[in-house]
């Protein structure tokens, strides 16, 4: 009989810029008990692999343009918020009083481009979707893999 289990890794601490996701993943395992599998398939949050590919950006360093201070003023937001969500979009879809539905640049539809102020250590600090996703992905399976000595899948 085929199944599926989820097991979540706790003690991963805070990821900053530069940190190497793979040691982070092994020895959170390691701790836990938990035994990284041939064949099994690990789910990385995008905000961790964001975090330690250091995109970030400090709200108090952008300059919102006239249309990003438009849709803030028209939507009570911080300008630069809606100006670094338009330099992530490639097209707005919709807009709402709370989000902005966009098309990000890999072609992803989300909210707000997937720029986001949650669980960031620093003020004033917002994350962005990594570059290219699936080059990330595959840079994490080839080092858990080399460290591993298994085949396994990260999304």
């Amino acid at each position: 009989m085929s199944q599926i289990e989820l097991i979540g890794l706790e003690g991963i601490p805070e990821v900053k810029p530069g940190d190497r996701l793979a040691p982070l993943i092994l020895a959170a395992a390691r701790r836990g008990g938990t035994e990284i599998r041939n064949r099994d398939m690990l789910a990385v949050a995008q905000k961790v692999v964001s975090k330690a590919e250091g995109r970030l950006v400090r709200l108090r360093d952008v300059e919102p343009s006239a249309f990003a201070k438009q849709i803030a003023a028209e939507r009570g937001e911080d300008a630069r918020m809606v100006e670094v969500v338009l330099r992530e979009s490639r097209r707005v879809v919709r807009m709402s009083e709370r989000v902005m539905i966009t098309e990000t640049h890999h072609g992803f539809i989300c909210a707000n481009a997937g720029v986001d102020r949650s669980n960031i250590s620093e003020e004033d600090c917002v994350s962005l979707l990594p570059v290219d996703p699936d080059v990330s992905a595959r840079h994490l399976k080839d080092e858990l893999e080399s460290e591993l000595k298994r085949r396994i899948a990260v999304l």
